[in-house]
């Protein structure tokens, strides 16, 4: 088969973008360094889901958080060399449903929620639906000019997986069965589901520069950081996803007393 009858090679990629003049120009191929990383990402996703079908609940949570660290990457790499694409956003796209949608569903699954039967496979559901959902809703925006860059409308589906797998991997650490409290770990989940199709705005930490010049104590700064989490790595990036999901409805509460004020002194 070939393009004659109506084929293309399995190797041909045709990808139209809007040239300067606003001709659509055909570019052949895809971009290599981009969708290495999110290769890699969908790779870890799919390690996860091996690992927790195997039992090793740690390695899972693991393999989610370098995903989410690949996934990071892919963006900015992307940004910073000049080599983003429509299919380089669908793949993306594609790789976090597996690595933040199905692999955290199926891993707290597997650690505590399959106790509970048919209602651990609702609290799982609910969890793999928020994140389809979410990166649906997330993919609609791209693009659009009036969306204020700085805030994520809803969790973000990497944090949301941070906060289920950071849950398996610190309570696993501590010896804990998921089964113990499987009740407790499908309300969190389902949660975690919830706050990524709400409205509850995240701030988003897209406006950072990393390209630009900082003071030198910022450096000393983050190597603190790094040496801080290297003492206990599930707890502490766990309760950084719990403070990070917090914040949202923290925040939204503040803003709405705050109004609530300004309405009432008017």
């Amino acid at each position: 088969m070939d393009a004659a009858h109506g084929i293309l090679p399995i190797d041909e990629h045709i990808e139209e973008v809007p040239g300067p003049d606003g001709k659509k120009i055909r570019h052949r191929g895809i971009y290599l360094l981009p969708n290495l990383f999110t290769t890699a990402a969908l790779f870890s996703g799919f390690y996860a889901i091996v690992s927790a079908m195997d039992g090793n609940f740690a390695n899972a949570s693991i393999a989610i958080f370098v995903a989410m660290v690949l996934d990071g990457l892919d963006g900015r790499v992307a940004r910073m060399t000049n080599t983003q694409s429509a299919f380089g956003a669908e793949f993306d796209s594609l790789s976090d449903m597996v690595a933040f949608g199905v692999a955290p569903a199926l891993v707290v699954f597997s650690w505590a929620l399959a106790d509970l039967g048919k209602v651990g496979w609702v609290f799982s559901f609910i969890y793999l639906a928020g994140a389809a959902l979410r990166l649906a809703r997330f993919n609609t925006h791209i693009g659009d000019e009036t969306e204020d860059k700085r805030f994520f409308t809803g969790l973000a589906s990497p944090s949301a997986a941070g906060l289920v797998a950071g849950m398996v991997w610190a309570l696993s650490d501590f010896g804990i069965d998921g089964g113990d409290i499987s009740f407790l770990v499908g309300v969190l989940t389902a949660l975690a589901g919830l706050l990524m199709v709400s409205n509850v705005r995240y701030y988003s930490f897209k406006d950072l520069d990393l390209k630009g010049r900082v003071p030198f104590f910022v450096i000393l700064l983050v190597v603190l950081v790094f040496a801080i989490i290297s003492t206990d790595p599930s707890r502490i990036l766990w309760f950084i996803f719990i403070a990070y999901t917090v914040s949202g409805p923290v925040q939204a509460l503040w803003r709405w007393r705050t109004k609530q004020k300004v309405t009432s002194e008017v």
